[in-house]
């Protein structure tokens, strides 16, 4: 057996990155803050006998990224793989739990198979790109704290610099799950997405900051006008109390951070106020890798 970890992640800014002829150095520019809730998940491998694959998990239904991962590590080997998935955060909310999910599989698959590190991210980044999970979650939740995607793919394809992040967090949603496949695969939506947010990536690149990051994803929230009405008056009760927010993509959710106290009061006096299910979170600092299995 093995057990591994992949955190979530919210996306404060991007830009689609495909035109790379080898599909692990497509992906996305961008950057985002990594969260310490994510995905965990559980592989057992019993050598011999007929194939056999299964994926068990605490949604109840089909997880065609996470079972694509595990498939195509498994390969032609003869024995029975299970791969047993619990999710710390919603699906669809713009948490990054497709890519998560798709990280921990391959992990905790590779490492029961004798598979390397590597060979279980490049699977699962190809598997979330194609399955229409997303364009860089993968490569993003490598490390912790807040990341910028200066290279589209996984690495050494993808180029990703992260940061730590000494302060907590709000995350919160405001509606119901928003499905993001059909945005991705809307060239008029890709293009209206570079125009908003190329702007934002080159003022990151002359200063990659915790402030730098939060400016340009309240940027880039405006420009896109992806937001929903309720998320976007939360959007701005949250600026006009003090606090940096900006949707979460895709999703009907956000982030946001208090710079003090007082604005920390007022924040949770809001959430409250328009009924989101709000979580404060302090990033961590490492990202996704294998656990210890627990043993009765």
């Amino acid at each position: 057996m093995a057990a591994a970890f992949a955190p979530g992640h919210v996306t404060g800014l991007f830009v689609p990155a495909l035109e790379a002829k080898d599909p692990r150095g497509r992906g996305s520019l961008g950057a985002g803050i990594v969260l310490p809730l994510g995905v965990r998940a559980s592989a057992r491998w019993k050598p011999g006998g007929s194939s056999r694959l299964r994926i068990v998990s605490d949604l109840g239904g089909p997880l065609p990224i996470s079972r694509e991962v595990a498939r195509r590590l498994l390969g032609r080997r003869h024995g029975s793989l299970e791969v047993f998935l619990s999710h710390e955060l919603p699906v669809g909310c713009g948490f990054g739990m497709s890519a998560a999910g798709a990280l921990a599989t391959g992990l905790a698959t590779a490492s029961v198979l004798g598979e390397a590190r590597s060979s279980a991210t490049e699977i699962a980044h190809l598997a979330d790109l194609f399955g229409g999970g997303g364009w860089g979650g993968v490569a993003a939740i490598l490390g912790g704290g807040m990341e910028f995607r200066q290279t589209p793919g996984v690495p050494p394809w993808g180029e990703v610099l992260h940061r730590p992040v000494d302060v907590p967090i709000w995350i919160a949603t405001t509606g119901p799950p928003l499905p993001s496949p059909p945005l991705l695969r809307s060239e008029v939506f890709r293009r209206r997405v570079a125009k908003a947010g190329v702007p934002g990536l080159s003022s990151l690149g002359a200063e990659f900051s915790l402030p730098s990051l939060m400016s340009e994803s309240e940027r880039f929230s405006d420009r896109l006008a992806l937001a929903p009405p309720k998320l976007r008056r939360t959007l701005e009760l949250l600026r006009g109390a003090g606090a940096r927010a900006a949707q979460a993509m895709l999703g009907r959710s956000l982030f946001a951070i208090a710079p003090d106290q007082e604005v920390r009061r007022r924040i949770v006096e809001i959430f409250e106020s328009v009924d989101a299910a709000a979580l404060e979170l302090r990033p961590p600092r490492v990202g996704a890798g294998l656990r210890r299995v627990r043993t009765a």
